[in-house]
């Protein structure tokens, strides 16, 4: 069976089981000015023993993202998740991480710094070389898990990998996200931010 269509029945087996549960328990940075892709990636979240996998160079340019960090995410939004966040202005992704990959790809990344635990989210938001998309979703299958509350399959793919900063990463369209922060334990950490972000961005 071909990587995609494994990749789409575990989603589509994912989305089903979520829907399930819900049943049952009704019952009871700034904007990159560079076009050149890195050739490999590593998440903060990630597994310390895992070997970035090469990322082979795209035939095909990105498309600038167009949104500024405000429109991401708007402050009200940031409030109504938590009061307590504000920009962290000083924030720049991390070398070899998937938010410096998304920048590379003219894509925004932004951050918001919690005043109190000083718990850090990232979110980045890119439109990556159509060539690349199909990589970028078997990838994160792989090292993640689906999940059916970010979106319904094949509109929406969503996956989660937890770690020091759980990870989120969400496929809509030509659009790629990605989120991340030490505060998110498990997926539902994420989902009120998600829905907000991709209110968002565009559909397509």
């Amino acid at each position: 069976m071909p990587f995609t269509t494994r990749r789409f029945a575990l989603l589509a087996a994912t989305a089903a089981a979520g829907i399930l549960a819900a049943a049952t328990l009704a019952g009871c940075a700034p904007t990159a000015s560079s076009t050149t892709p890195p050739t490999a990636s590593s998440t903060a979240g990630g597994d310390p023993t895992a070997v970035a996998t090469p990322t082979p160079t795209p035939t095909d340019p990105p498309t600038p993202v167009g949104l500024t960090c405000d429109q991401v995410m708007t402050a009200d939004q940031l409030y109504a998740f938590n009061p307590n966040y504000g920009a962290d202005p000083g924030y720049e992704p991390k070398a070899g991480s998937l938010e410096k990959k998304i920048a590379d790809w003219q894509g925004v990344a932004c951050a918001w710094k919690n005043q109190t635990s000083g718990d850090v989210i990232e979110v980045a938001v890119a439109k990556p070389p159509a060539s690349q998309l199909e990589n970028l979703k078997n990838a994160a299958i792989t090292a993640s898990k689906p999940v059916p509350t970010y979106g319904v399959p094949p509109q929406v793919e969503g996956y989660f990998k937890a770690g020091t900063a759980g990870q989120v990463q969400v496929f809509r369209g030509s659009y790629w996200i990605v989120a991340e922060s030490s505060a998110f334990f498990e997926p539902g950490d994420a989902a009120p931010l998600m829905e907000s972000v991709m209110g968002n961005v565009p559909a397509s």
